[in-house]
């Protein structure tokens, strides 16, 4: 079967480790999606980056929104949650920590528990 391709939206200030955890689990042999690492590197121009997440979303199957305790208020994330949305592509989130509270991110979809046996249920 093949594996559903997904774009990692999470707050890049805050966060990162998070996506790297998330790129990491794409990578075992069971797993059900893949991620192509498509984080900017660059600091680019507001109008340049959107244009280019744009064009990144819509390479994807689904976006995962990883949220840790200030993602809500990122403008990226924000921003990507509206291209999501208004490109109709599947979205919902996953609680970057077990441990602290990860508010829900506004419009991106439904909220679960990070965990190995929800990712796999939730790509298939």
């Amino acid at each position: 079967m093949a594996k559903k391709r997904v774009y990692i939206c999470f707050d890049y200030d805050n966060d990162k480790t998070l996506k790297d955890f998330l790129v990491g689990q794409s990578k075992y042999s069971d797993s059900p999606f893949e991620v192509e690492d498509w984080s900017m590197k660059e600091a680019a121009k507001e109008k340049e980056w959107e244009i280019e997440a744009e064009k990144r979303i819509k390479r994807s199957e689904q976006v995962i929104v990883i949220t840790g305790t200030q993602t809500y208020r990122a403008p990226g994330v924000k921003k990507e949650v509206k291209i999501t949305r208004d490109l109709g592509k599947p979205i919902f989130q996953i609680k970057g920590y077990k441990d602290r509270n990860c508010p829900r991110v506004e419009n991106a979809g439904e909220y679960y528990k990070w965990t190995w046996d929800n990712l796999k249920t939730l790509l298939k």
